[in-house]
Order: structure tokens, then sequence, then C-alpha cells
């Protein structure tokens, strides 16, 4: 494992935005996949479909998976486990779960707590992702910006006997987002595409059998369920996963964790365009914060120059 470079260079900044577009756009896969599944088979099917997706493309590049008998193989597997259940399998059942009795505000409040959790675990125990003042003041930025985007009628409570549970499980989500960038950090090197498919095959395979038990077996759904679960597998879950990795691993978890910043604000935008919803009017000032929040966060101290 490398250190995290000084900077994170353009590359990883597009990677970051894309990722940040695509996450905000899963809303909308999501409202249409819900017309016809259960919000566990949603999950299960574009794990599924993402795990398909990305171990057809990876050996048809030559990637391939993994191997187990390869220099470091056992560790790689057990850290792509790792990343299966705590970036996939177990944070998608909890937000999937938690989503039925809170509101989505919350939900994505409690996503951005995510740069808040990295940042102590990457301070001590990545490398050069260290947790300096200046980070903590830009991420804590970015964090009010997100409250003020959403607004605080996402923390007033519903009535629901689930409900304090629920929340917990959304928490437990961000928190298991966190440790499966770490995860993904620390694992020993080796092709990007494989290991993104190796975790997704895993999750698929921790997922799908807590789906049947809890949902029983799916019917057929509506065209338009269909299309909604494929954008998600395809593209939030498959492209995003390759995406994810190739940024951790060099830039830095904390760095990739910007992106839940970034999330509601695209989430609002095609709200706007696409399904006519309104501009809240604490768009821009939200905005600005949270764009204030990642400058600072990601300003380096220039170093004095010696006479």
């Amino acid at each position: 494992m490398t250190p995290v470079p000084a900077a994170a260079g353009l590359k990883n900044w597009l990677l970051l935005i894309t990722l940040g577009v695509i996450w905000g756009a899963s809303f909308m896969g999501s409202k249409f996949a819900l017309t016809g599944y259960a919000p566990l088979w949603v999950a299960a099917f574009r794990i599924a479909i993402g795990a398909i997706a990305l171990t057809v493309l990876a050996y048809a590049m030559g990637r391939r998976l993994p191997e187990w008998n390869g220099p470091s193989g056992k560790r790689i597997w057990l850290h792509a486990l790792g990343m299966a259940v705590f970036t996939n399998a177990v944070p998608f059942t909890l937000l999937s779960w938690g989503q039925v009795y809170v509101t989505s505000g919350f939900a994505g409040i409690t996503m951005a707590v995510v740069p808040l959790l990295v940042l102590p675990l990457a301070h001590f125990l990545v490398p050069g992702d260290t947790m300096g003042l200046r980070k903590v003041i830009g991420f804590g930025i970015g964090f009010v910006g997100t409250i003020v985007l959403i607004g605080l009628d996402a923390f007033q409570l519903s009535g629901a006997s689930w409900e304090p549970i629920a929340r917990l499980a959304c928490v437990g989500a961000a928190c298991c987002y966190a440790i499966g960038a770490i995860i993904t950090r620390l694992c020993p090197p080796t092709s990007n595409m494989g290991f993104a498919a190796a975790g997704l095959i895993l999750a698929t395979l921790l997922i799908v059998p807590v789906a049947l038990v809890v949902e029983g077996v799916p019917t057929v759904a509506p065209m338009k369920a269909m299309l909604g679960v494929a954008f998600l597998g395809l593209f939030t879950t498959a492209l995003a996963t390759i995406m994810l990795v190739t940024v951790i691993n060099s830039a830095g978890p904390s760095f990739l964790s910007l992106v839940n910043y970034q999330v509601p604000i695209w989430a609002v935008i095609f709200g706007v365009v696409l399904l006519g919803e309104t501009l809240p009017a604490q768009f821009i000032y939200a905005l600005g914060l949270i764009l204030v929040g990642v400058a600072i966060s990601q300003i380096k101290k220039r170093a004095r120059l010696s006479i």
C-alpha cells in the first residue's frame, strides 16, 4: 500500500464529481425500482447485476479476479469480504429497512456523517491521511451545509414505533461505509476492477439469502421497475464501485468521503431538472457552505521558504 498523495490530482477530482452525479441520480433509480420490488430485493438485484457486469468486464479486459493462491491472495479476498459486508450488503440492508420508518432527509444527513467518521479512522490507520485542524474544520462546514440543504425538519419524529431503531440503523449504515472505505484502502495491491468484482460477488452471496428469507421470492415487476434496477446495478453499483476503489487507493478514504456532501446537491438538481421539483430556497447557501468546506479541507499548507 502506497501513502496517500499530498494532492488528489485532476483525475481523482473528476472521478469524485462523477461519483457524486451517479449516486445523486440513484434516488430516481430507486424510486422507479421500488414501484415493483421490495426494498431488500432492490438492494440484492443492484448488487447482483453489478457483480455480473464487473466480473464479465474484468475477464474481457484480462484483469480477472484476485487469485486465492497468489501473492497476498487470501488477504486480498479477506479485504474483499470486508468491502462486501461494510460497503454493500450491511449498509444497503440497514438503509433499505431504515428508510421505511425515517424520512429520506434524515437518511441523507446520516450519510453526510460518513466523512466525519472517516477522519479519525484514516488518521490512525492510513499512512499520509492525517486529521489536521484545517481538514476537520472543512469537513464540519460541509456537514453544516448538508443540514442546511436538507433542512432541520429531517430531525422531527414521525411517531412510528420503530423510528428510533430505524434512525440507529441509518447511523449504523454510515459507520459501515466509513469502515468499508478504510478496509478497501488497506488492501494489498491488486487490480481495482478485479477487487471490486470480488467484493460485489461476495456481497451478492450475503444479501440474496437475506432477501429471500425476509421478503420471499420476487414476482415479475413492471418495465419501469426493471429499468430502475438495471440502472442501479450497472451505474450506481458496478461503475461506481470501480471508481470508488480507484479513488480510495489513489487519493485516500478521506478524499473519497467528500462525495457524501455532493450527493444531496445532485439529487436536488436531478429532481428539479428531470422531475419538475421546486428548487429549495436554501440551495445556494447550502451549496456555498459545502464548496467552502471542501475547499478548506483540501487546501495544503504551503511550505515556508528558508533563506
